[in-house]
């Protein structure tokens, strides 16, 4: 299939492009070095014509660096315009949101694609509103992949910094917390959307996608201190007080997706192993020289 890739030189694109290649697509590369701001761009149908398949990752993923006008440009009308190009191509189209647009949290039971839409930050409501647009597009063959927190080689932000924490010794106040917290290695995210990609089951259909098991902070900071040759030193602290900084949320409460759907209908599993991806995204850490 000759399939374009909006984001191809971000995380999951650098990921995504050669896996494509390597099950023989041919893929056309879209990002700003090839196209200027997407923003800006007033034809889509040029971009798209003889295309068989759309990947649209491209998107503004840290909302308070930017405007509401200028988020809500990229990441809603943007894709919208691309949907309506890709729709009268008769191009497939795969969207890739986030688990962001159904909330911040889970209390209980993991989040499903029969969960509601429930974003509670700029960047979720964002996400939920290109959906939302994308499914009234008349003829468009549309395919929704929600991550987690993707993670990997590159990873920056939040997993970096924990990432450089542990690798420094740093003791680190999360002995006490008892969540539950889905991640996705970026190559596995990657995987997935080849299958939406090749898999006409995918189409009209919104997918989780997770390593499998959700685990808890002082897991990961285990399997993160295992990987990097370091032990994890972690201390018991108070959650409640933890989150009186709010980014440690992240950290203390659970946020847990079921992926049984796209493994049941399109008969996905991860390629890597959870201990592997660990162990690549480590490896990439020490190589970097981070």
């Amino acid at each position: 299939m000759r399939v374009a890739v909006t984001g191809a030189s971000g995380f999951v694109g650098q990921a995504l492009c050669p896996a494509l290649a390597a099950r023989g697509h041919q893929v056309v590369a879209i990002d700003r070095a090839a196209a200027g701001d997407l923003a800006g761009l007033a034809d889509w149908s040029r971009i798209v014509a003889g295309v068989d398949a759309v990947v649209h990752l491209a998107a503004l993923a840290h909302a308070h660096r930017h405007s509401l006008e200028r988020l809500r440009a990229v990441n809603v009308e943007v894709p919208l315009a691309l949907g309506r190009a890709a729709a009268q191509a008769g191009a497939r189209l795969i969207f890739m949101s986030s688990v962001k647009a159904m909330g911040e949290e889970t209390r209980g039971a993991a989040l499903d694609e029969e969960s509601p839409l429930a974003p509670q930050d700029a960047y979720g409501r964002a996400k939920a509103d290109a959906e939302t647009a994308l499914r009234a597009v008349a003829a468009l063959d549309l395919t929704v992949i929600r991550p987690p927190l993707v993670y990997g080689p590159g990873v920056k932000a939040n997993f970096l910094a924990l990432m450089r924490a542990i690798a420094r010794g740093w003791p680190l106040p999360f002995a006490s917390i008892a969540n539950r917290r889905s991640l996705v290695y970026v190559g596995n995210l990657a995987d997935a959307v080849v299958r939406c990609v090749e898999s006409p089951g995918a189409a009209g259909r919104t997918y989780l996608v997770a390593d499998g098991r959700a685990g808890s902070t002082p897991e990961l900071c285990r399997a993160l201190g295992e990987a990097l040759g370091r032990r994890a030193r972690m201390f018991a602290f108070p959650p409640a007080l933890l989150e009186l900084a709010p980014p440690l949320k992240k950290l203390t409460r659970s946020l847990e997706v079921d992926d049984r759907a796209i493994r049941r209908e399109l008969g996905w599993a991860p390629p890597v192993a959870f201990g592997e991806a660990i162990g690549r995204t480590a490896a990439w850490l020490r190589a970097s020289g981070h």
